[in-house]
C-alpha cells in the first residue's frame, strides 16, 4: 500500500513551482454495478457507461439507480477503460494490450489498435479495496514486475477528436490522433498506477489507485497542482469520469460512487 508521505514526495517537484492544493471529500456509494468487477466509466448524456473486467461487457446505465439501459458483449480481455466519441465506444483491453473501437449499439468491434506504453507494471503490492475480502493467509507473495503478465491502457477519455489514455506500465498519459493512431503528446503521471480520467474544463484529472487519490494535470505541461485525497475507508478508485460537476468512480469489488468535484 502506498503511504501518504510517499505521495507527498512524488508531488515535491510540482510543489516547488506551484503551491499544491489538497482536498478531502465525502464519498457516496450510489449503486451496485450490473457486472461483478467494474473497471471503467464514461459519463454521457444518454447515461453512464460501465466496462466490466470480469464479464467483459459494456453497460449503459442510468445515473440514479444504475438501471441497465443497454448491455453489450465486447472483445475486451479484462477491460479497464471506456470512453465515447459521439458515435462509438472505445475500450481499453488490458491483457490483450489493445484499444478497441466498438459499435455503441451492438458492441461489434470496428477497429483494434496496439496500446501505447504496454509492459509489466512497476509496482508489486497494489493498494487493496477496504471492501474486498482479506487474502487467504497462505497466499503467495506478489510476483516481481518482470514475471507479471504485461498490461496496456487503463483510463480513456475523448475530447476534440483526440483520444487520451492513461497507461500504468509506462506511468504516462498519452494523447493520440485516431487517424493513424499516432501519439501526439505525452506526460508523466503523479503515481505508478494511473487509472480513470475525467475533464474539468481544459484540465485533466487522473485517478491513481495506489495513491487513492485524484490529481489534476495541466495537459500542456503535465504538471499537477491539485489533488483530491480519498480516505482509507473509501471504496478504492479504478474507473472515473466527471459529469456536470460530479465525480463518478467505481471500485472493482462492484460498487459505483460519486462526490462533488467542487
Amino acid at each position: 500500500m502506498i503511504a501518504r508521505r510517499e505521495f507527498l514526495l512524488v508531488c515535491a517537484a510540482a510543489a516547488a513551482s506551484a503551491k499544491e492544493t489538497v482536498r478531502r471529500v465525502k464519498v457516496e456509494t450510489v449503486f451496485k454495478s450490473p457486472g461483478p468487477q467494474p473497471n471503467g466509466l464514461q459519463a454521457t448524456a444518454d447515461g453512464l457507461w460501465i466496462l466490466d473486467q470480469k464479464d467483459n461487457r459494456a453497460y449503459l446505465v442510468d445515473y440514479e439507480r444504475g438501471k441497465v439501459l443497454r448491455a453489450l458483449e465486447t472483445d475486451s480481455k479484462a477491460g479497464s477503460g471506456i470512453t465515447f466519441d459521439g458515435e462509438a465506444i472505445w475500450i481499453a483491453s488490458t491483457y490483450s494490450r489493445e484499444i478497441i473501437r466498438s459499435d455503441a449499439k451492438t458492441g461489434k468491434t470496428l477497429a483494434k489498435y496496439a496500446s501505447p506504453g504496454s509492459g509489466a507494471v512497476a509496482w508489486t503490492n497494489g493498494r487493496r479495496s477496504p471492501l474486498a475480502p482479506p487474502p487467504p493467509p497462505a497466499a503467495p507473495a506478489a510476483a516481481p514486475p518482470a514475471s507479471r503478465q504485461p498490461t496496456g491502457a487503463h483510463g480513456l477519455e475523448w475530447k476534440n477528436g483526440r483520444l487520451w489514455i492513461s497507461v500504468p506500465p509506462a506511468q504516462k498519459i498519452y494523447r493520440l490522433n485516431p487517424a493513424g493512431f499516432q501519439i501526439e503528446h505525452e506526460f508523466a503521471t503523479a503515481g505508478d498506477r494511473p487509472h480513470g480520467l475525467g475533464w474539468e474544463g481544459d484540465s485533466l484529472w487522473c485517478v491513481d489507485s495506489n495513491l487513492n487519490a485524484m490529481v489534476r494535470h495541466d495537459v500542456k505541461t503535465g504538471k499537477w497542482s491539485e489533488r483530491i485525497q480519498l480516505a482509507d475507508s473509501d471504496p478504492l478508485p479504478h474507473g472515473m469520469t466527471i459529469w456536470k460537476g460530479t465525480v463518478w468512480y467505481c471500485d472493482d469489488v462492484g460498487v459505483v460512487c460519486r462526490f462533488p468535484l467542487r
